[in-house]
């Protein structure tokens, strides 16, 4: 790995664990982080009551960097990626979904964006 593949690797580490710190903040308990599927990774995905998250970590310089670097490609991935979950894990069949984003960039907090998409 390249030393920029590695700085990058651990800005998006420190990125989902400031994410994940804001959902738990939030009530959300963390079930699983990178999950990889055939259809994609998916950065965070955490569970309060009857309603599971998929959530995208976006990490750049500012938050409007972040927010803009969210293509319909990319959220159709992370949709993709959470059908292919869900159909591995019958235990949160029944469960409400939603595809949420965080935002994070260097001193600012992270920004959640409950519901930032849908499934196509």
């Amino acid at each position: 790995m390249t030393d920029a593949r590695r700085a990058a690797f651990t800005r998006g580490v420190d990125a989902e664990a400031k994410a994940a710190g804001l959902l738990e903040a939030q009530g959300f308990a963390i079930i699983a982080r990178r999950v990889r599927t055939p259809r994609g990774e998916i950065d965070l995905i955490a569970r309060r009551d009857g309603l599971v998250l998929f959530v995208e970590v976006k990490a750049r310089a500012s938050l409007t960097q972040a927010a803009e670097s969210i293509l319909p490609r990319q959220r159709r991935r992370i949709a993709g990626a959470a059908e292919v979950f869900l159909a591995g894990h019958p235990e949160l069949a029944g469960l409400d979904m939603r595809l949420d984003v965080v935002l994070v960039a260097p001193g600012a907090a992270p920004v959640h964006l409950p519901g930032a998409f849908e499934a196509e």
